[in-house]
């Protein structure tokens, strides 16, 4: 019998089928598309991630970028915190996920054309997508299928607004080592090097307009990016997702199907990937039903701090002295950093 059968073979499930082979479990991944699979991302991960994937034994390129910077959208003002345990590493995210895919199957890792749709479990086994296995790991994304159709889609408790992420590539050279955060009234605009010539820009905002009108925002940004040939935008969201639990039975969720509270911090892909690593080794302790609580330890971090970040972008007040605040306390803005790396 199939040890993990795994529904998405995005970074959060292939990542899991890798610990799984390495812990000697046979994994399975069920994937409806064919790989890479390309969506609106920051692409950044950050130090933990990378040290993570060097563990698994995946080589992905990329370039790297060594902390944080916070940008006022209009004046320029800046804040910096510089990462203490190593750098980061801006890559496409076609690019990780066909790195973690040819690990998969150096590992002999099975990717099976295939949806996850309908879910059946008792205590010995679970079936889905024609298929029996031990335990399912719900890697499906945001909007996870299988969370919706087990009911454990969590209702949101605030009332702020939605929002929304769109990503487009520049043919422009990284003119800094650091992910650069620019902040505007209404929106952030996220600048990831990739490549020698290639930049990420992700704008998160609530406002469901084109790219270049939010993009109107950053006045600094703007101009630096002028004359630079841009790819086709992709968008995300609504990004807060919640879920009730990560465990239901012998079913577990990882990624972004566990639950979502913003990209604001950048912590995403870095989350996934850790986050798998705990799943194998709870199921693999034959303690699956402690999956939960780890998950909770390990995106306390980023679930604090990007909730209290959150919070105080909706605050009329207080939002236009995010970085001026960072700026006057330099070694908070640099130890908050260090939190997520």
């Amino acid at each position: 019998m199939i040890d993990l059968l795994i529904a998405g073979g995005g970074p959060a499930g292939l990542a899991t089928a890798i610990h799984g082979a390495l812990a000697g479990l046979e994994a399975v991944v069920v994937e409806p598309r064919p790989t890479p699979i390309d969506k609106a991302c920051g692409e950044g991960l950050m130090p933990g991630g990378v040290r993570h994937l060097r563990e698994l034994g995946v080589t992905v390129a990329g370039q790297p970028f060594h902390g944080i910077r916070y940008v006022d959208g209009v004046s320029g003002r800046c804040a910096e915190g510089l990462f203490r345990s190593g750098p980061g590493l801006g890559a496409r995210r076609t690019e990780l996920q066909a790195a973690l895919a040819e690990r998969a199957a150096q590992l002999g890792v099975r990717v099976l054309p295939g949806r996850v749709d309908q879910v059946r479990q008792d205590v010995r086994q679970v079936d889905a997508a024609g298929l029996t296995a031990r335990y399912l790991v719900a890697a499906d994304g945001l909007h996870s299928p299988v969370r919706r159709g087990l009911g454990l889609s969590a209702p949101l408790a605030h009332r702020r607004p939605a929002r929304y992420g769109l990503r487009r590539h520049y043919a422009a050279a990284p003119w800094s080592d650091l992910v650069e955060v620019h902040w505007s009234a209404r929106c952030e605009a996220y600048v990831t090097p990739l490549a020698p010539d290639r930049i990420g820009v992700a704008v998160l905002t609530s406002d469901q307009a084109p790219f270049d009108v939010q993009l109107a925002r950053f006045p600094v940004l703007a101009a630096r990016l002028a004359a630079a040939a841009g790819t086709p935008v992709r968008g995300a969201g609504p990004l807060r997702q919640g879920a009730r639990v990560r465990v239901a039975g012998r079913v577990l969720f990882v990624g972004d199907a566990a639950g979502y509270v913003d990209a604001l911090t950048g912590e995403g892909l870095t989350l996934a990937v850790t986050a798998a690593a705990e799943l194998v080794r709870c199921v693999r302790a034959g303690r699956p039903q402690a999956y939960e609580q780890a998950w909770r330890d390990l995106s306390r971090s980023y679930r604090t701090l990007t909730a209290s970040l959150l919070w105080a972008r909706h605050q009329p007040r207080l939002a236009p002295r995010i970085v001026p605040l960072a700026a006057r306390l330099p070694r908070v803005f640099t130890r908050a950093v260090n939190l997520l790396a």
